[in-house]
C-alpha cells in the first residue's frame, strides 16, 4: 500500500504530505488520525497538534521553527504562521558512538582511475585553461572553439545545425514556426582525436584584478587548488601582465599546495607577445603538444579508499531530506566505511544541525573552527541585513521548505552519520578519509567550485526542482527526489530515488545503487549528463555575503 504521508523523527509535531491532499480529509496515522483543515500539497507539512503562538516547531528531532500565530491540527505549515528558529550550539565533550554499515559486497571493489605522480586518483583525465585575470576570457572562448570543435568535445554541433536548418528555410520563405531540432537531422559532430582525454576545461571568471588584493589571493589559492586537482592533467595559463593576480603569485601558490607539482605547466602573458594572433596560435600549438603527451595515460585499477566524494543539494524541495538526500548519506557512510573521503559544504544550510554536526566531530579544535566559521559567516550575513534565515529561495518555500532549519537539516542527511574528521576553511584539501566539513555558500555553483577546490573527484548532487549545474573538472551526478521531476527533466537527471517516496525502495538499497553509479562513473563507463552536456559552471567565491 502506497504511503500518503510520513513523519520523518518520533519527536516531530509535524507530518510531511506525500501526495496532495484535501481539506477535510481524514489522514491516519501511526494510529493517529488527522482531519486536515487546509489543502495540503504534496512535500508540504501539517501539524499534528494544535499550536499557540511561540510554539516550537520539531522536524527532524530538532527544533526548525516557530509559530507566529494560533494554527490548529492539522493546519498547513506557511511562511505566515511559520518562522525560523533554531537551537543554539557549542562545543561539548561528547563520545559519538558510530555503527558503520555492512560493506562487505565493496570491500574488495575497484573503480579505473587515473593515477598521478603524487599519488592521487582522478576520475577523469582533462588538459585545463585558466586566466589569472577576466582580460584573457575572450581569447579563452576563441581557444575553447577552435580546440573544441576541433577535436570532438563540442556539445553545440546539432543547435548550430538547427540554427542553419532555419536560416536555409528562412532564405527559402518558409515557415519555420513548427520546425524542431529533428527535423534538421543535426549531426553528432566529430569522433574526439584524443581517446584517454575526457576534455579541454576552461575556467573563466571575472576576477584578477579592480577587486581587493585579498579577492587576489583568494582566487590565486582557488585556481591553484584546480591545477592541483585529481582530474587535471596540464594546464596552460593565460596572463595580461598588468593585473592584481600576477603569474608568480598563482605559480607560487601551486608549488605551496603541491611541493611535488609535476604536471605539464604552459603560462603565456599577452603584454609580452608581439599580437594576439602570437598569443592565441602559440597557446594553441603547444597544448596540442602537451595533449599529445597526457593522451598516453590511460585508466587503472585503484580501491574505492581513494575516491573523494562532494555531496551537494540544489533546487531542494520538500522530498530532498526524506529522499535523495538520505541516501546520498548512506553512500557517504558506505564510503567513509571503506576509506575513502566526503566533503559536506554549503554552511549557510547546515543552520539548525550545527550540534549534531559537532557532537560528531572527532576533534576538539576541529570542532572550534566549525563553529567559528559558522559564526563568522552568519554575522556577516546579520550585518549585511540579511542572515541565514534568509537561505531558502522561492522555489524552495513553494515546494515545502518553509524555513533554512528545515532546508539545512534536510540537506545535512547528505553526509551522513559518520565521525566528522575535518573542518576546512575554502580552498583547504581534504587529506583525512572520512567525512570533512568544507566552508562554502550554499549558492550552487560556488559551492560546486568549492568542494573541487578541496579535491572532490565526484560530486552527488540532488534536486528537488531540476538544476542544470555542474563543474569543469569534477563529474557531477544529477539525483532527482521524486519520479516526475527525474521523468520531466530525464536530460539532466542521472538517478532517480522517487522510489523511496513511492514506498518501493529503502534507503539502504538506493544507497548502495548510488555507490554502484559513483564507481561505474569514476571509471569512464558511464557519463553523468552535466558531463556530457558540457555544464562547466565555475564562480570563485570572494568571501562576501553569498547564501
Amino acid at each position: 500500500m502506497q504511503r500518503i504521508v510520513l513523519k520523518v523523527h518520533p519527536r516531530d509535531n509535524v507530518i510531511v504530505a506525500l501526495q496532495d491532499l484535501k481539506k477535510g480529509q481524514q489522514v491516519e496515522f501511526d494510529g493517529n488520525t488527522y482531519t486536515l483543515v487546509d489543502d495540503i500539497p504534496a512535500k508540504h507539512k501539517f501539524f499534528t497538534n494544535d499550536m499557540q503562538e511561540g510554539d516550537a516547531i520539531i522536524m527532524y528531532g530538532v527544533l526548525v521553527g516557530k509559530t507566529q500565530e494560533f494554527v490548529p491540527a492539522g493546519g498547513r505549515m506557511t511562511t505566515v504562521n511559520t518562522k525560523h528558529a533554531a537551537d543554539p550550539f557549542e562545543y561539548r565533550p561528547y563520545h559519538y558512538q558510530w555503527i558503520p554499515p555492512d560493506v562487505s559486497k565493496f570491500k574488495n571493489r575497484t573503480f579505473n582511475g587515473y593515477h598521478r605522480p603524487d599519488g592521487k586518483v582522478g576520475t577523469a583525465n582533462y588538459w585545463l585553461f585558466m586566466p589569472t585575470v577576466f582580460c584573457e576570457n575572450r581569447n579563452l572562448d576563441v581557444i575553447r572553439e577552435a580546440l573544441h570543435n576541433e577535436l570532438g568535445y563540442a556539445v553545440t554541433s546539432k543547435y548550430k545545425s538547427y540554427t542553419h536548418y532555419l536560416v536555409e528555410a528562412y532564405k527559402k520563405g518558409e515557415n519555420i514556426a513548427d520546425i524542431d531540432l529533428s527535423v534538421s537531422q543535426a549531426d553528432k559532430g566529430k569522433d574526439r582525436l584524443f581517446k584517454n582525454i575526457d576534455g579541454i576545461k576552461f575556467l573563466n571568471h571575472q576576477g584578477g584584478c579592480g577587486g581587493t588584493r585579498q579577492d587576489a589571493g583568494i582566487l590565486s589559492r582557488l585556481l591553484a587548488a584546480y591545477a592541483d586537482h585529481p582530474n587535471v592533467a596540464g594546464v596552460t595559463i593565460l596572463s595580461l601582465g598588468c593585473q592584481h593576480l600576477q603569474t608568480k603569485q598563482l605559480l607560487e601558490d601551486i608549488r605551496l599546495r603541491n611541493p611535488g607539482f609535476s604536471k605539464p605547466l604552459l603560462v603565456f602573458e599577452q603584454q609580452q607577445s608581439k599580437s594576439e594572433e602570437q598569443l592565441i596560435s602559440t597557446a594553441i600549438r603547444k597544448t596540442f603538444e602537451g595533449l599529445i603527451g597526457i593522451n598516453k595515460i590511460e585508466r587503472e585499477p585503484a580501491p574505492l579508499s581513494a575516491l573523494t566524494v562532494g555531496v551537494k543539494c540544489g533546487g531542494s524541495d520538500g522530498f530532498s531530506g526524506i529522499s535523495a538526500n538520505p541516501a546520498v548519506g548512506y553512500t557517504s557512510d558506505l564510503l567513509a566505511a571503506l576509506g575513502g573521503k566526503v566533503l559536506l559544504a554549503e554552511f549557510p544550510e547546515l543552520c539548525g544541525a550545527e550540534q549534531q554536526l559537532i557532537d560528531r566531530t572527532i576533534d576538539e579544535a576541529a570542532a572550534r573552527k566549525f563553529i567559528h566559521l559558522m559564526t563568522t559567516y552568519n554575522d556577516q550575513a546579520v550585518n549585511a541585513g540579511s542572515g541565514f534565515f534568509a537561505n531558502p529561495s522561492p522555489g524552495n518555500i513553494k515546494d515545502g521548505l518553509i524555513t533554512d532549519a528545515i532546508k539545512s537539516t534536510g540537506a545535512a542527511k547528505k553526509g551522513g552519520t559518520s565521525p566528522v574528521v575535518d573542518v576546512l576553511d575554502y580552498t583547504e584539501p581534504a587529506t583525512k578519509p572520512g567525512l570533512n566539513l568544507v566552508c562554502t555558500p550554499g549558492n550552487d555553483v560556488e559551492a560546486t567550485t568549492g568542494k573541487a577546490a578541496s579535491g572532490a573527484t565526484l560530486i552527488l548532487f540532488t534536486t528537488g526542482l531540476g538544476t542544470p549545474t555542474g563543474n569543469p573538472v569534477c563529474p557531477t551526478i544529477k539525483i532527482a527526489t521524486n519520479s516526475s521531476l527525474a521523468k520531466r527533466m530525464s536530460d539532466i537527471i542521472d538517478i532517480n530515488t522517487g522510489g523511496i517516496i513511492d514506498g518501493e525502495k529503502t534507503i539502504e538499497e538506493m544507497g548502495e545503487e548510488i555507490l554502484e553509479y559513483c564507481i561505474r562513473a569514476a571509471s569512464g563507463e558511464v557519463i553523468p549528463k552535466a558531463v556530457q552536456l558540457n555544464q562547466d559552471d565555475f564562480i570563485p567565491w570572494k568571501r562576501g555575503v553569498s547564501l
